[in-house]
């Protein structure tokens, strides 16, 4: 088996642990004669991994059972939408942090729904950055206030969770449970499963039971959080096999230790940040103080020579760092299960490359 190293952004690579028991499982789970991707959601056996995944996800973030666990199709995408039908009615405001592609994704589709205002607008800045405190101009009395905790497309993270004084709604799709965050300072968190939590195909969101019945009821049903809290997730089909994987990495995550885990993404950014930064031909395109630790992005001094870079990186077994098609450059996307040894791979390689054609 040759494995390489994959920097992709999403699908993104998965620990190795877990792709091994899933292929031991894959025809017959655990004895039961069938794949889990045969069973009844009904069924005692899949509803026991559908469990363990929300206890998982529960214990991991600190939540209280003031949250409910929800599994939705769609993506973070469908929660662009889905969020302001729910909550942001007629007369109400939304605030919304537009730092990067993602946050400019939400704000389009919670104006199609109602009036949002902008707390903060530095989507285009160069270098990419997340704003300061002090420029974030929040609306009294706001429906709720939303902001993507790490932009995957510039690189630039939210260090410091900020007070907005209405409920607060965070996009975590690529930085969710990467480093130590008090999730119960969010009203409601929500993350696309296939950057740190597993496959594509399943959202999680954590929602605060209160916030979630004072959802707009005139919506069709599966639009309505209180819909799959009600059902506990499967009130229709759903993405059985998705939540499994994500169970497999939640169990994962429990046994490898969250401290571990922190230090280790800690660690892994700084490797490359260091190589950077003591370089004068990569150069980092986000603001040293909001700088990713899950999606490093860098330029070379021409796209020739990023191209170079990515063809030559692929061919030393190095996949996937291309930057998002609308930026260009280079990203290293180090996820939660990306080896160590495959960032210091990266570092020794850029070294080399440096010499060769700097």
């Amino acid at each position: 088996m040759a494995r390489v190293y994959n920097f992709g952004a999403g699908p993104a690579i998965m620990p190795l642990d877990v792709l091994q028991e899933a292929q031991a499982d894959l025809v017959d789970y655990k004895g039961s004669g069938m794949s889990v991707m045969e069973m009844s959601h009904r069924g005692k056996e899949y509803d026991a991994i559908h469990n363990e995944a929300i206890a998982n996800l529960r214990e991991l973030m600190g939540l209280s059972d003031d949250y409910a666990i929800l599994f939705i199709q769609g993506g973070a995408s469908l929660q662009f939408a889905m969020l302001p039908m729910n909550f942001l009615g007629e007369g109400q405001t939304a605030d919304y942090v537009n730092a990067g592609s993602w946050g400019a994704a939400a704000v389009k589709q919670a104006r199609m729904i109602g009036n949002v205002n902008i707390a903060a607008d530095c989507q285009k800045d160069i270098p990419t950055r997340m704003p300061d405190a002090g420029e974030m101009k929040w609306t009294p009395g706001a429906a709720y206030s939303h902001l993507t905790t790490n932009e995957t497309i510039s690189g630039a993270q939210f260090k410091t969770i900020p007070e907005t004084g209405s409920p607060l709604v965070g996009d975590m799709s690529s930085d969710i449970l990467s480093r130590p965050i008090d999730y119960a300072k969010f009203t409601m968190i929500y993350a696309g499963a296939q950057k740190n939590l597993g496959p594509s195909g399943v959202a999680m969101v954590a929602i605060r039971k209160d916030f979630a019945e004072k959802g707009n009821i005139s919506i069709p049903t599966m639009l309505r959080y209180q819909t799959h809290i009600e059902n506990n997730s499967l009130y229709n089909t759903p993405p059985c096999f998705s939540i499994y994987m994500l169970c497999l990495t939640t169990r994962w995550l429990k046994k490898n230790g969250m401290q571990k885990i922190f230090k280790t993404n800690r660690d892994k950014a700084q490797l490359i940040y260091d190589a950077i930064d003591a370089s004068s031909f990569y150069r980092g395109t986000a603001k040293k103080e909001y700088r990713s630790d899950m999606n490093v992005t860098f330029r070379l001094p021409a796209e020739e020579l990023e191209t170079l870079f990515i063809k030559q990186a692929s061919e030393a077994g190095m996949k996937q760092l291309k930057g998002h098609r609308s930026v260009g450059g280079i990203r290293a996307s180090i996820y939660n299960a990306f080896p160590a040894a495959g960032v210091q791979t990266l570092v020794d390689f850029m070294k080399d490359f440096e010499k060769r054609n700097g």
